[in-house]
């Protein structure tokens, strides 16, 4: 008699027992000067920055946005952009303190605010500091001059060098970051560039692969970068490096001393839940039966003007299940050791069955390693991240299949 497979019916929709850990996303869109190689929601500064009226959005939008998080609390506050830094810290203590008077923020909370060397005064960091800022993640980008000018960087080394060595006095837990494969590079160079970074001893670095990106003016005036054999040995000198200087790389671009990784963005990477607000944020929002995304107005006017009326949302969607297994996998993938195999039913509220066909072709292909407790890129999988992560797209929109694998780089993360 002949046996037929039973294929079990997967849920249509999540199922949380918890909902993930939620984090907050500050956008502040203004900068000095457009960077030749940035594709954020940023703009320029022209005039006086509206501060004030931007506070006022932005505390608005929080409010419009708490009948989503009701009774849940924040476990980070993450002030990106932009350049947060050109918000003076009385602008930024008022927009704190209406987050602890909105939501429950956790007592050890971390509040990260990105700045940038140019922007340096110790008066303003250390009003960052009091207002509540318990981390900075300073754009360091280069501490060599010919590279910072190549970048259209507004600082230059001796500021990069001042603001670094300030940040850590006044703040201590610090983010360098910085970018590599940059115009002209060579893997002494970013040598360098590390050693210079190590003289300050940061808790927290970053190494960002330099990319061309569309809609950005080396996208259109491209410079003479490394070739892929080249910025792979620049990445294996810099990942060398640091090691040798007790550095841990935790994630695709995230180096770290012991229990020193950025909480905010492993929250991403774990696939946890983040409210942004401001021009241009994201928002990726659990409920017991549903995930939602959200992207508010992108241009800062508009965005102003949409708040004034209550409506910030440009889009709001649900994630679907044939989303779902791309989109946890596309964040958790990026973490050196991986996740515990029970996190996928924790955050997106679907059995691991859903990629199962798709976790067994990256493992026959050498790119993952999984038992019962964890599953994490191999050191191949970490080489053709791209590729991996494209083995989880949905089936209609999938751009690698069976065939074999093209060597592409590891993209950073900006």
């Amino acid at each position: 008699m002949a046996t037929r497979s039973v294929e079990i019916a997967l849920p249509s929709a999540p199922r949380f027992a918890a909902l993930p850990p939620l984090a907050l996303y500050i956008h502040i869109p203004w900068c000095i000067r457009k960077c030749p190689y940035c594709d954020f929601n940023s703009h320029e500064r022209r005039g006086a920055i509206p501060e004030a009226q931007y506070v006022d959005a932005l505390v608005a939008d929080l409010e419009s946005a708490l009948p989503s998080i009701w009774g849940r609390r924040v476990v980070s506050v993450f002030f990106g952009g932009g350049t947060p830094s050109l918000f003076s810290p009385e602008a930024i203590d008022r927009l704190l303190a209406a987050v602890r008077a909105r939501v429950p923020l956790a007592p050890d909370a971390e509040v990260t605010l990105e700045a940038n060397p140019g922007t340096f005064e110790q008066a303003r960091f250390a009003g960052f500091k009091a207002a509540g800022v318990s981390r900075l993640s300073l754009g360091v980008q280069s501490f060599n001059p010919v590279h910072l000018l190549a970048l259209g960087r507004v600082h230059d080394e001796r500021e990069a060098r001042t603001a670094a060595a300030a940040a850590l006095d006044i703040f201590g837990n610090v983010n360098l970051d910085l970018m590599y494969a940059l115009p002209g590079q060579t893997a002494e160079n970013a040598r360098a560039d590390v050693a210079a970074a190590l003289e300050f001893s940061p808790p927290h670095l970053s190494f960002y692969h330099l990319t061309i990106e569309p809609n950005t003016l080396f996208h259109r005036y491209p410079p003479p970068l490394p070739d892929d054999d080249a910025a792979a040995e620049i990445g294996d000198a810099i990942e060398d490096a640091l090691a040798s200087a007790g550095y841990r790389q935790y994630e695709t671009s995230a180096f770290a001393k012991p229990d020193r990784e950025c909480r905010h963005n492993l929250n991403y990477w774990q696939f946890g839940d983040y409210l942004g607000i401001g021009a241009g944020a994201h928002s990726k929002l659990s409920f017991p039966e549903r995930i939602l995304r959200q992207v508010r107005y992108k241009q800062p006017q508009q965005y102003l003007e949409q708040m004034a009326r209550g409506e910030p949302l440009l889009e709001e969607r649900e994630v679907t299940r044939a989303e779902i297994g791309f989109e946890f996998i596309l964040n958790a993938l990026r973490l050196t050791d991986g996740v515990p195999v029970a996190l996928f039913a924790e955050r997106t509220g679907f059995p691991l069955a859903i990629v199962g066909k798709e976790l067994d072709a990256a493992e026959r292909r050498g790119l993952i390693v999984r038992d019962h407790e964890r599953i994490g890129p191999t050191p191949l999988g970490r080489r053709f991240l791209n590729d991996l992560q494209a083995m989880f797209l949905p089936q209609k929109s999938r751009r690698a299949s069976d065939a074999a694998l093209a060597p592409l780089p590891v993209q950073g993360e900006g």
